[in-house]
């Protein structure tokens, strides 16, 4: 059943400009000793110091009654000269977005949007389902600008400069990349993914890269954990050839991002499965075993088997957001059946006498390196 909307005015939050105060806060002070200045002051001034204007503005727009509420109105459009896209790339202040006819439009983001209060870094992500209206007959051709963005199915983000940092949005699924050796594997990172992923409510892909580098006896103990708790793995080699015909079955049809370390093989990945795309592909340092970024912005690519790609960055650290920290334990597959064995009801797991969770893993029924992938993570370790 659509959802019903209804034309309204919308009272919303915006960033507030900067601004002086009216008064300064030692107002009482500067007339102590001289109150016949008292009758100069202004009888209807503010003192909370808001300024002229205060966070909260009305626009008209409609009301989606089932929308996310970070993004729970849209601004009214001329249907006769908009268009409905797809956000395939950001770069700074412009966007590129793509239309049904695969015609991309450069576009910028309408002021109002640009100021409405929230936490993200940007406004448009790639994924975005975005309306545009596109520029004057005198303008540049292909030129428009974003009035709407679509209310987000989902999204995966995290914490970047203490603010919230959108990866993709509108995704059916996420392709984890790592490496089985240049760079080594790092679970935990992996670890990460997997709460983020789940705290978002999407399909998480394990795809262990270069795995021609590394026996595969050494790669089972760790590709076996998560396998028993449901999370599809990939092993796959860009040299050789293994797993890239199950990765193009994963991939048809469906909307995914892939993400991972810097290094990992991400754009050979992409070179493999869509031949003729011609990704650049860098190298890993021998000293420290990091890699080169070669994605500076996340990027959709339409795949000619069906389906779309978001190709993302290369990261150094995945810092979680909006996951709250008595929460954590929750996102763990392997933890989460032992949380009502514990004694005590806000139990951390860590350092309590009676935990459960601290049984299993004393049993062997939780793996002891996922156990200490959770210590870290409570701990606010940033990778």
């Amino acid at each position: 059943m659509p959802r019903k909307k209804t034309g309204k005015k919308i009272r919303t939050e915006f960033r507030k400009r900067h601004e002086e105060r009216i008064r300064k806060n030692d107002v009482t002070r500067d007339f102590a000793d001289k109150p016949e200045l008292l009758a100069d002051v202004h009888q209807q001034e503010r003192v909370s110091g808001k300024g002229k204007l205060t966070r909260k503005r009305t626009i008209i727009g409609t009301e989606d009654d089932g929308a996310d509420s970070e993004n729970a109105f849209e601004l009214q459009v001329d249907s006769e000269k908009s268009l409905a896209g797809v956000v395939a790339q950001v770069f700074g202040l412009t966007s590129i977005v793509r239309v049904a006819d695969g015609t991309e439009y450069r576009c910028t983001v309408k002021g109002v949007l640009k100021s409405l209060a929230n936490d993200y870094q940007n406004v448009v992500v790639a994924g975005d389902r975005v309306t545009i209206v596109l520029g004057d007959l005198g303008s540049e051709a292909n030129q428009g600008v974003i009035v709407r963005v679509e209310p987000r199915v989902n999204h995966i983000s995290r914490t970047s400069r203490k603010r919230q940092q959108i990866i993709a949005a509108n995704v059916d699924q996420v392709l984890v990349v790592a490496s089985a050796a240049e760079p080594m594997l790092k679970p935990n990172l992996i670890d990460r993914f997997l709460v983020s992923i789940g705290q978002a409510k999407i399909q998480p892909i394990i795809i262990i890269n270069k795995a021609d580098l590394v026996p595969n006896e050494d790669l089972q103990p760790v590709i076996g954990v998560w396998s028993q708790l449901g999370y599809p793995v990939v092993l796959m080699s860009t040299v050789t050839g293994l797993g890239l015909r199950r990765l193009h079955s994963v991939l048809a049809n469906r909307n995914s991002v892939i993400t991972g370390q810097s290094g990992v093989g991400k754009s050979s990945i992409l070179n493999a499965i869509e031949p003729g795309l011609q990704q650049r592909v860098g190298t890993v340092s021998s000293e420290n075993q990091k890699g080169r970024h070669t994605t500076t912005s996340a990027q959709l690519i339409p795949l000619a088997r069906g389906g779309n790609i978001i190709d993302t960055p290369g990261i150094r650290q995945f810092q979680l957001w909006d996951v709250v920290i008595d929460e954590l334990a929750g996102f763990f597959r392997d933890i989460r059946p032992f949380i009502n064995q514990c004694r005590y009801p806000n139990c951390t797991h860590t350092h309590e006498e009676n935990c459960g969770v601290k049984w299993g893993v004393a049993d062997g029924k939780i793996d002891v390196r996922r156990y200490e992938s959770y210590c870290q993570m409570r701990e606010g370790d940033e990778y």
